[in-house]
Formats: structure tokens, C-alpha cells, sequence
């Protein structure tokens, strides 16, 4: 996995089709932590014209399990089990960074964070994952 997400910094190979459509990119990714952006500009605003919270739900997600996914051997995968998300200002038009990180890791289970900031550094959503870590058969086509 950490091969992969070393491919994928890199550009060797493309991103996950949900990223791409979303415009989610990510800027770097290592050790246990992974940088994205995303450009807010209208394209995914709810009924109220701010940004969608799903959409700083998909950006923290990436953002924390590719900071997991940095860690993982060859034949480990892992999946999400619980996502928790506070959106602290509302977003028009903004430049975001979303910077995931592992807080704790084990054997089989980790919990990560995110904090999604804009250009000013204000914080706009801070969230925590928690993720189980796949081996075996238990992660064979993940």
C-alpha cells in the first residue's frame, strides 16, 4: 500500500476516480500524514450556497486515510468504520488545505485526524477517523 500511495504522489499513476471528480488533489503524502486541496467555487454548494459538508467530509477523508495508507505494508489495506466531522465556518469561494494525520495506530485498528484550513489559515472543519487495518484475505482487492 505505501508503494501505491508513493505512486500516487508522484503521479505515476492517477488518482482515485472520486478525487478526480470531486477536484480533490493531493499535495503530498508520507509518514503517516497526507496534505489535499480543493478549491471551493460554487461547483458543489448546498441549497443555503455554501459548500457542501459532504464535500469537507470526502476532502478529510482522503486526507486521513491516505496519512494511514503511507504506513501500510504490501498486502495491508485498511477501511474507514467511523467518521466524525465538526464544520466550524462556512465556505463560498476558498483555497482549502485538508492536513490528515495518524494520532494512534495499532495492529488492527487506528484513529486519525484532519483540520481543514483556507488560505487565511482559519479553520473550517476539524474531524477524526477511525479505521480497521486489513490483512490477509481480509484485504485482498482493497
Amino acid at each position: 500500500m505505501r508503494k501505491k500511495v508513493d505512486d500516487y504522489a508522484s503521479g505515476r499513476i492517477a488518482p482515485p476516480p472520486v478525487a478526480t471528480a470531486l477536484g480533490i488533489t493531493l499535495i503530498r503524502a508520507g509518514d503517516g500524514t497526507a496534505d489535499f486541496a480543493y478549491v471551493a467555487d460554487g461547483r458543489h454548494a448546498n441549497p443555503m450556497g455554501t459548500l457542501h459538508g459532504g464535500i469537507l467530509c470526502d476532502l478529510a477523508d482522503a486526507a486521513m486515510g491516505i496519512a494511514l495508507a503511507s504506513t501500510l505494508d504490501e498486502g495491508e489495506s485498511f477501511a474507514t468504520l467511523e467518521l466524525h466531522v465538526n464544520f466550524l465556518r462556512p465556505v463560498w469561494n476558498a483555497k482549502l488545505t485538508a492536513k490528515g494525520r495518524i494520532v494512534s495506530r495499532g495492529r488492527t485498528v487506528a484513529m486519525t485526524a484532519c483540520d481543514i484550513v483556507d488560505a487565511d489559515q482559519r479553520h473550517i472543519a476539524a474531524a477524526t477517523g477511525t479505521q480497521m487495518i486489513l490483512t490477509g484475505q481480509m484485504a485482498n482487492g482493497r
